[in-house]
């Protein structure tokens, strides 16, 4: 079946074009815009910074570079028109672009890494190896993707003052077992993967080395990733919920992703055609 032609243009939200993301995520939307096609729509890229377009529905899976201009991406999600739909919706992107929304989870029942909101320093981050009982904190921006301004220190390590961070207890599990990652497409378990840090560094992104396998996910790790999924206040079109294994052996909430997600396309079964389906039986 054909849409009219007033439904067929899905804007999605892009990088700047003069970000350092741009070239990157250009390449990346190109299988979308084909899986897109294949079902009788147009995928338009956009920047993000420019707002909303002239789509029926807009998808925000590309806004890579949000974290360094928050508030204006702020302006742009407070500003959507109700008229257009935004993938994810905008009350759920605000709300998951500060990670304080992990202990909104805990407080709901989901196992999440330890964590310590506020301002880093000597004296909280003293506080945290007492707290977590650990040799090894990682810190990072409430506000952050890809590792952005994250750092790993030790007990007498000089401390890099970082107001509104996250501080958790560095755990050995992200150069094992790695951090395992499910993926959910229109409120369905879609695939998994496995991201592992190699040599002794403690980020699992490609661009620090880290690599990346097809898994399957166990229970343990479907229980915990339903249990955050069902937290949530919107049923997201797509998400990435990382876990990661605990000293005792539990898996514990990493992130929930729900904003621009690397969904992992080359380890799973046609992804960008489960993201077209789900777009279309929407807005369809």
């Amino acid at each position: 079946m054909r849409l009219p032609d007033r439904m067929r243009a899905v804007d999605v939200l892009m990088p700047a074009a003069d970000s350092d993301y741009a070239a990157q995520a250009a390449d990346m939307v190109e299988d979308y815009r084909a899986a897109f096609a294949a079902r009788g729509m147009t995928l338009a890229p956009r920047p993000w910074t420019a707002g909303p377009g002239d789509g029926a529905a807009a998808l925000a899976l590309f806004v890579w570079g949000y974290h360094v201009e928050s508030a204006r991406w702020t302006a742009v999600l407070e500003n959507w028109p109700d008229a257009m739909p935004l993938f994810n919706p905008p009350t759920l992107l605000r709300w998951n672009m500060r990670k304080t929304y992990l202990a909104e989870l805990e407080a709901m029942g989901v196992p999440i890494v330890p964590s310590w909101f506020g301002d880093a320093d000597a004296t909280s981050v003293a506080a945290a190896f007492s707290r977590f009982d650990t040799d090894a904190l990682v810190i990072k921006p409430q506000v952050s993707a890809g590792s952005y301004r994250t750092d790993r220190v030790r007990r007498g390590d000089p401390v890099v003052p970082l107001a509104d961070a996250i501080i958790q207890p560095f755990l050995s599990a992200v150069g094992e077992e790695g951090e395992l990652s499910l993926l959910y497409i229109g409120g369905t378990f879609s695939h998994a993967v496995r991201k592992v840090a190699q040599g002794g560094d403690f980020r699992i992104q490609p661009q620090f080395g880290g690599a990346t396998t097809a898994i399957t996910a166990d229970p343990q790790a479907h229980a915990v990733a339903a249990r955050a999924l069902a937290a949530l206040s919107h049923p997201p079109l797509y998400a990435r919920v990382d876990l990661i294994r605990l000293p005792d052996g539990h898996l514990a909430l990493m992130e929930l992703e729900v904003i621009e997600p690397d969904l992992y396309p080359d380890f799973g079964d046609d992804v960008p055609g489960k993201l077209a389906d789900a777009v279309r039986e929407v807005i369809g």
